[in-house]
């Protein structure tokens, strides 16, 4: 008989850092440290958190992981500065433990909503959205033990607290320094979880493993900067016309091409108001059009006006950090204006001008008749010896102006 001893996994405290918004990249950042904290049976998870807050989607996403976890997860609102306000303070309020360093806040709960259109929510609706908000901060706070009072302010009333005050209010564990405080401090401390089962940690002695964000998340949190989104938004769109304006280019097809997926990209995580959009678009028409009707500069202007009125709605979110800056936007969205309106420029004067080459490059050049028209001779013009064909007689040696390219090699002329 063969007997197998099965040695027991070694237990870690796990450490992530946020320092961004709460949104889809930051979400599965968290909800993948929290399976890898499963999986290898760690002893703790701990977040270091410093955001201003997010995407309230992102943030349940959040929530409902850190409540299903097995392994006890620990919110740090870490350095000294920081804050974890609106989302991030729903989301450190649902962990199991919560502290603070000093120097540092919380609160500023209150549910800011627009519209579609980017018009602010009614006063019915926002009030409904408040309501549920509180509901759902007086559902966590009294499950994990915290003052609800103070929760419930944060959210109606849009209060924020410094880590005294909050410690002072039970609505933290604790205040420390360092992350080897709020280690110390937890082990063989019992805690209670969530469902209501009470736990003992032993944290001594244990290493402390830090799971790193993934190059595609990293590339994503990059891309997901609303100044950097939009940059590659107008890029892509200058880009195709410049394709579209010149084709075989195929340099700027491709960038413009590569830049606008980014940008697509990059929609996907950012609260996008297709209204600001689609202004965008109608600016970009506004100047094609342009070349085809003389409009004196009309619609010139309104594809400017369009363009900045669509970059300033373009990403609609009450948070400052998931929108682009308006010193930002504004003087690139009018330089993109001039740069289209210049371009559309060069191409109508490029039509306009008469053709020097070929056939049509004759009409209306001044020769000579090298032998009497009666009414057809010869003529020389632009360096070349031509058969031409005259409206009335004309005597050799007259000049003569084309006037039309006939069949067989052959001009029409008159006399000058």
């Amino acid at each position: 008989m063969v007997f197998s001893l099965a040695l027991p996994l070694q237990s870690k405290i796990f450490k992530i850092t946020i320092n961004a918004p709460i949104h889809p990249v930051t979400s599965e950042y968290i909800q993948e440290a929290i399976d890898q904290a499963d999986r290898e049976n760690a002893s703790l998870l701990l977040i270091t958190i410093n955001t201003p807050g997010g995407l309230d989607t992102s943030m349940r996403e959040i929530i409902e992981k850190i409540l299903g976890s097995k392994t006890p997860v620990a919110a740090y609102v870490s350095p000294n500065g920081a804050r974890a306000a609106s989302a991030g303070f729903f989301i450190c309020l649902a962990c199991d433990v919560f502290a603070m360093a000093p120097g540092t806040s919380t609160g500023a709960a209150h549910p800011v909503g627009v519209s579609i259109t980017g018009q602010q929510m009614d006063e019915t609706m926002a009030e409904k959205v408040t309501e549920d908000a509180a509901a759902y901060i007086r559902t966590i706070a009294e499950k994990r033990n915290r003052n609800i009072q103070m929760a419930e302010a944060a959210v109606k009333l849009s209060r924020s607290y410094t880590e005294s005050e909050a410690l002072k209010g039970e609505l933290i564990d604790l205040v420390a320094s360092t992350e080897d405080e709020i280690i110390k401090f937890l082990n063989n401390k019992k805690i209670k979880r969530f469902t209501g089962e009470e736990i003992q940690l032993h944290l001594e002695d244990e290493t402390v493993v830090e799971i790193p964000m993934t190059a595609r998340q990293k590339f994503l949190l990059t891309i997901s900067n609303p100044n950097l989104a939009y940059i590659l938004l107008m890029l892509g769109l200058l880009g195709l016309y410049f394709e579209f304006s010149n084709p075989g280019a195929i340099l700027p097809g491709v960038m413009g091409g590569i830049c606008l997926l980014l940008a697509i990209f990059a929609f996907q995580i950012l609260p996008i108001n297709y209204v600001g959009l689609l202004l965008i678009l109608l600016a970009i028409g506004l100047f094609i059009l342009e070349i085809k009707v003389q409009s004196y500069g009309i619609l010139s202007i309104g594809g400017i006006m369009a363009m900045v009125l669509g970059s300033i709605m373009l990403i609609d979110s009450p948070i400052p950090e998931l929108r682009p800056s308006l010193n930002f936007i504004i003087p690139v969205a009018i330089g993109l204006s001039l740069i289209f309106i210049f371009l559309i420029t060069l191409v109508v004067r490029a039509h306009s001008r008469r053709a020097v080459t070929g056939k049509e490059g004759l009409i209306g050049e001044i020769g000579i008749a090298q032998t009497d028209l009666t009414p057809e001779g010869k003529v020389f013009v632009h360096g070349e010896l031509w058969k031409a064909e005259a409206e009335e007689n004309v005597p050799k040696g007259s000049k003569v102006r084309v006037i039309k390219i006939l069949d067989g090699l052959k001009i029409k002329v008159s006399k000058v």
